[in-house]
């Protein structure tokens, strides 16, 4: 699926995490371009956030810390320790990058299973209003008694909403703007936390029924209350004669999966990898009952790192945004070259992409025989068999 990408980040992060470059996927002997490297832009929400404390405008904790949606970077490595410092991370590249460089990055279940309350919470909110509104009400409820929250987004990420959400919450305590962003901060807890608000904003972001009820999904997770437009010009062209061990790229909370399994009695086993965990957890939820005798796998992540096992099929939606909203078709051609890269010779990938995103050299330099099987609303949907000659 075209996801919608983290919020604001470098655009070289989407597909690099920690800085490290992965080592090239051949197809046809030659290289494919190395992912860019993470080091030039610099993360300025995540610098802005630090920015207060670096002032001198609030004094840094003794106690425990707490960031949630955390990112790695120089802003965090120079003021807090990983001692008193406690991550939380649901998207792959970013909690790998994390727990690379030294951070204990913990999953939301564990944070809200431990009894700790934080002096400090930081937060880096989504876009997504819902989503960011019930994420401030668990920042809330995990700041101890005269600890503050402390968040930062980007002008265009909804700065302005999620300064307005918080001081509706708690009241604000101070705000600064730079490097095109607002960090804002609430005065030391209870302070004015209206708790009624705080148990509704908290069931915001909640799993709940959709589609007349066939999956579950919640706010955040890209196209989560419908069916976009290029999954279901995949669906509608899907071969029902896919057989043997597939793979789903980038699988979202599961829909291209579920009608994989609804239509392709042959499937003997489908790999579900997707990079948000909290997509991934819905998806495990909306494939569980589906009467198929394929064995479901569930990946936790970075389809452009590479993938686990040998296949006889890919579909995939893959997603080609930066966090700036600007076209980054290098994440769709690291897919394709991943997919062939993972595709037992004869074996096809089902493809569906915006009409004017580059993959066609790709394509070709990657497969024995590629075709746009459909297009419709500025897609198009490509079909592509790895020659039986190519290398494995």
């Amino acid at each position: 699926m075209p996801r919608k990408p983290p919020p604001s980040v470098p655009d070289s992060q989407y597909a690099t995490a920690a800085g490290v470059t992965p080592p090239p996927l051949p197809y046809n002997g030659r290289p494919f371009p190395l992912r860019r490297p993470m080091a030039g832009p610099h993360d300025a929400p995540l610098q802005a956030l630090f920015l207060p404390f670096a002032q001198g405008a609030l004094p840094w904790p003794e106690g425990p810390v707490l960031f949630l949606r955390a990112r790695d970077g120089f802003p965090l490595r120079e003021q807090a320790s990983p001692q008193t410092l406690t991550c939380e991370q649901s998207f792959r590249p970013f909690a790998e990058a994390l727990e690379r460089n030294g951070w204990n990055v913990r999953e939301e279940s564990e944070i809200e299973a431990d009894s700790t309350r934080y002096a400090l919470v930081l937060v880096l909110p989504p876009r997504q209003r819902e989503e960011a509104r019930a994420l401030f009400a668990r920042a809330v409820a995990l700041t101890a008694p005269g600890g503050r929250v402390v968040a930062c987004q980007s002008n265009n990420e909804g700065a302005r909403s999620g300064e307005a959400d918080l001081r509706q919450l708690t009241g604000l305590a101070g705000s600064l703007t730079k490097y095109h962003c607002r960090t804002y901060w609430s005065a030391p807890l209870p302070a004015d936390t209206d708790a009624a608000l705080q148990a509704r904003w908290a069931a915001l972001d909640a799993p709940r029924k959709i589609l007349d009820g066939r999956f579950v999904s919640r706010p955040g997770v890209f196209a989560w209350d419908r069916i976009d437009p290029a999954s279901a010009l995949l669906v509608e062209h899907l071969p029902t004669t896919l057989a043997g061990h597939g793979a789903d790229l980038g699988a979202g909370f599961g829909y291209l999966s579920a009608e994989v399994l609804a239509r392709c009695p042959k499937v003997t086993a489908l790999d579900l990898y997707e990079a948000e965990a909290r997509a991934l957890t819905l998806a495990r939820r909306n494939l569980q009952d589906i009467a198929h005798p394929a064995q479901l796998h569930y990946h936790w992540r970075d389809v452009t790192a590479g993938l686990v096992a040998q296949y006889d099929f890919i579909v995939s939606n893959p997603p080609f945004h930066t966090p700036s909203r600007a076209d980054r078709p290098d994440i769709g051609q690291r897919f394709i070259a991943v997919a062939a890269q993972a595709l037992r010779p004869g074996g096809q990938l089902i493809l569906v992409a915006n009409r004017h995103l580059p993959y066609e050299q790709v394509l070709n330099d990657s497969f024995g025989q590629v075709r746009v099987a459909a297009e419709r609303d500025g897609f198009k949907l490509i079909a592509a068999i790895r020659g039986r000659g190519a290398r494995p």
